[in-house]
C-alpha cells in the first residue's frame, strides 16, 4: 500500500463498514437503543461524514496507474451513465417498495409498478453502473477505491435491504420479490411481470436528460476529470 493512498482507503474502508456493518448486524442494537428515527439520524450523519470524507480523500490522493486511459475504456461511463441516471430517477417514486422508509408510505399489497419491474433495486443498480464503468474506464487505484467502496456497498445493499423488508412486510414482500428480480430484466424476460411503456414516464427520461447533460457538463469543472479523452 502507498502511504499516501492511506488516508483514502481508510476512508473507503469506513465507508464500506458503516454500510456493511452499522446498517448490518449492529442494526437491530441500534435501533433498539436509540429508535428506528434516532438510528436513522445517526446512520444518515455518519454516511454524510464518511461521503465527504471519501471524497476530500480522494481528491487529494496520488494517481498510482493500473492502465492507462483510453478514448475507448472512456466510452464505458457515457454509454452507461444515461441508463444509471435514469434508474436513479425512476427509483425516487414513493411507491418504490425499496426505498428507505417505506413503511411510513405503503399499505395493503406492495406495487409491482415502474423501475421494479426491471429490478427491484434500481437505485443500487444505478450506483453499481457508476462504480463499474468508472472502475473499467479509469485504471487508477484511487478511482478504484472510491468507486470499489461504492460498488461493494451497492451489491451489499441489496441483499440487506432484501432481508430487512421481507422481515418487515412478510407475506406481502414475498409475493412482491415473486414477480421482481435483482438482475434488470430477469424478471421481464421470464414473464414474471409486463414492461409497459407507462412504467418509464416521459418525465423521469426527461430529467434523466437534463441530469446527465449537466453532468457532462460539470464533470471537469467540479471534478477536474474531462469526459471525452484524445
Amino acid at each position: 500500500m502507498f502511504p499516501s493512498l492511506m488516508p483514502l482507503a481508510l476512508a473507503a474502508l469506513a465507508w464500506v463498514l458503516l454500510h456493511v456493518v452499522v446498517a448490518g448486524p449492529l442494526r437491530p442494537g441500534l435501533v433498539h437503543r436509540l429508535g428506528l428515527p434516532g438510528y436513522r439520524g445517526l446512520f444518515s450523519v455518519l454516511s454524510a461524514v464518511a461521503l465527504a470524507a471519501l471524497i476530500w480523500t480522494y481528491g487529494r490522493a496520488p494517481y498510482v496507474e493500473f492502465w492507462p486511459v483510453s478514448s475507448t475504456l472512456a466510452l464505458m461511463p457515457l454509454l452507461v451513465m444515461p441508463v444509471a441516471v435514469l434508474l436513479l430517477v425512476g427509483s425516487l417514486r414513493a411507491s418504490n417498495p425499496t426505498m428507505a422508509g417505506p413503511d411510513m408510505v405503503l399499505k395493503g399489497e406492495l406495487p409491482v409498478r415502474g423501475m421494479t419491474k426491471l429490478t427491484r433495486h434500481p437505485m443500487l443498480w444505478a450506483f453499481s453502473l457508476w462504480a463499474g464503468s468508472h472502475m473499467i474506464a479509469n485504471g487508477d487505484a484511487a478511482h478504484w477505491l472510491l468507486a470499489g467502496a461504492i460498488l461493494v456497498t451497492a451489491l451489499n445493499g441489496m441483499m440487506s435491504i432484501d432481508r430487512k423488508r421481507a422481515a418487515q412486510f412478510g407475506e406481502q414482500w414475498q409475493r412482491f420479490r415473486e414477480k421482481t428480480s435483482i438482475w434488470p430484466l430477469q424478471a421481464v424476460l421470464q414473464g414474471k411481470v409486463r414492461l409497459r411503456w407507462s412504467d418509464i414516464r416521459i418525465l423521469d427520461i426527461l430529467i434523466s436528460a437534463v441530469l446527465y447533460g449537466v453532468f457532462i457538463y460539470g464533470h471537469e469543472k467540479l471534478l477536474g476529470v474531462p469526459v471525452f479523452h484524445p
